[in-house]
């Protein structure tokens, strides 16, 4: 077996990324949770909240899982989402990662998470939910 390098909590909620005008405001909705994280650009507001959450009328894309690596992490590591991403490109998983002053986080699709989660552990993580 290989050695445990890092591990990995699953979140169990189901969250959404959601997109927002570039104008708008962060909306209460997206901060009813213990995670919620808001990205604004030039071109929108990206919004990642429960799902659940998020009202019918905005776009959103759906059935996102949280990994989240447990932290905090030094800013001199190198290569986290790197081979984290590697691992899961691999295997044709696709994800969208946040990056926090603490830490990484990778959504991985609903439809994916077993597979990701079975990767993930032959690839020497720590997974836990």
């Amino acid at each position: 077996m290989a050695e445990k390098i890092l591990t990995i909590k699953l979140f169990k909620k189901t969250y959404g990324v959601a997109r927002l005008d570039k104008t708008d405001s962060i909306p209460e909705w997206s901060q009813n949770s213990n995670f919620f994280s808001a990205t604004r650009t030039a071109e929108e507001l990206s919004i990642v909240c429960p799902q659940d959450n998020i009202p019918d009328d905005i776009k959103y894309e759906k059935d996102w899982r949280i990994l989240k690596i447990e932290g905090p992490l030094d800013f001199s590591l190198i290569g986290i989402l790197a081979s984290i991403s590697s691992l899961l490109s691999q295997e044709r998983i696709s994800i969208f990662a946040i990056s926090t002053y603490d830490t990484d986080y990778i959504l991985v699709k609903s439809k994916d998470i077993n597979n990701a989660i079975k990767v993930l552990t032959k690839g020497g993580y720590n997974l836990i939910y």
